[in-house]
């Protein structure tokens, strides 16, 4: 349905899904980025939760079921070129949605796990105004996260962090990291760590989300 340039290898020529509102109709979009393993099917099913109207969602599918091969903790080389693909995806999928009439203060990226931490890294790399960020189990990707790396303003876009103070996979210090850089960017940050959860998406982050999105 959108006709995306400027894709790169690996994830490059895969699959995406779509549902909701069809593109001529659809005035906001929402772009939802799966886990390691995952598939654009599985985040897809999440839109089912959001009480949105006219708005078109977006699923890419990782080429062999993940955007890069190691934990997101790693040095950023280890995870290339995986992170870039998947950074240089997300871009041409917003651009495409720009050239639509879908302004970028109209779209949404929500991420799960390994797509969490991709999420927020776009977010942070190509800093606008966004209709809102959902960071699920996820960070900043790297295995130092320096301040200085991240540059721009948010202006003021409602970014949520929700995450477990367990999760073997999305250290919570990471977590808590990330929003702080993030709010340096001029964000509306909102960051929720769940006690004793475990690597997945509860009720209450959709309630969250659901309550950002309709203001």
């Amino acid at each position: 349905m959108l006709k995306l340039n400027n894709t790169i290898e690996p994830h490059k020529g895969e699959r995406i899904l779509y549902s909701g509102s069809d593109l001529e109709s659809a005035k906001r979009a929402m772009i939802l980025i799966h886990g390691r393993g995952a598939t654009a099917e599985s985040i897809l099913s999440l839109s089912n939760e959001f009480n949105l109207e006219d708005t078109i969602f977006v699923a890419p599918q990782a080429r062999d079921f993940a955007w890069y091969p190691y934990r997101f903790i790693e040095a950023r080389a280890k995870n290339e070129p995986g992170i870039t693909s998947g950074l240089t995806l997300i871009n041409s999928i917003i651009a495409a949605l720009n050239e639509s009439g879908i302004e970028n203060n109209s779209i949404s990226l929500l991420g799960f796990s390994q797509g969490a931490c991709l999420t927020i890294d776009y977010a942070l790399r190509y800093p606008k105004k966004y209709a809102g960020v959902f960071v699920l189990s996820g960070g900043l990707i790297g295995d130092v996260i320096n301040p200085n790396d991240y540059k721009g303003d948010l202006e003021n876009t409602p970014i949520f962090f929700g995450c477990s103070n367990i999760d073997f996979h999305i250290p919570e210090v990471r977590v808590n990291e990330s929003a702080e850089i993030t709010k340096s960017l001029n964000a509306d940050v909102t960051v929720k760590i769940y006690e004793n959860m475990g690597h997945t998406i509860n009720e209450d982050e959709i309630e969250i989300i659901n309550s950002i999105l309709l203001k």
